[in-house]
């Protein structure tokens, strides 16, 4: 199977790490050159320790879950002969507690908006197919342990 990476830089620099006060913003970078912004949420480690202009773990876990599926789902429309003009997803992720108390990932809600050329439009059982089989062939969804769910998953409302 293949093999993906990502390599994550972190530095202190005059930064006073045993006061907790250290920012936790860092870098990802990827073999491809692109270099992210990371940072830890605003919401678990205020901010100034915390970048909210970064990318966080919890928004990083919500995006991957959606771009798979996304991905899944055009080159399904296209093998099904339907044409996509645009997809735009607000997905949701929610935190929670476990049954063993611990925080987690317990839910994430895509939410697609699907454009599709006027030429050629599926139905709402065609769509539905569409969604359940990029789900079912998405490798990330299948990597998690928490409900992930498609919502109002219409086409030709997409902005």
């Amino acid at each position: 199977m293949s093999q993906h990476t990502a390599t994550i830089v972190w530095e202190r620099g005059d930064q006073d790490f045993a006061s907790n006060r250290y920012s936790r913003r860092h870098d990802w970078r990827f073999d491809g050159g692109a270099v992210v912004p990371g940072s830890s949420s605003p919401g678990v480690v205020p901010e100034p320790m915390s970048d909210a202009s970064a990318v966080d773990p919890e928004e990083a876990l919500v995006a991957a879950l959606s771009s798979c599926h996304m991905l899944f789902f055009l080159a399904l429309a296209a093998k099904a002969g339907f044409t996509v003009d645009r997809y735009e997803d607000a997905a949701v992720g929610t935190m929670g507690k476990r049954e063993d108390g611990r925080i987690a990932m317990t839910r994430v809600e895509l939410r697609p908006r699907i454009a599709f050329s006027p030429d050629r439009r599926p139905g709402a059982d065609e769509l539905a197919r569409l969604h359940h089989e990029a789900h079912e062939r998405c490798f990330i969804a299948s990597s998690v342990a928490f409900d992930v769910v498609v919502k109002g998953a219409g086409h030709g409302d997409a902005p």
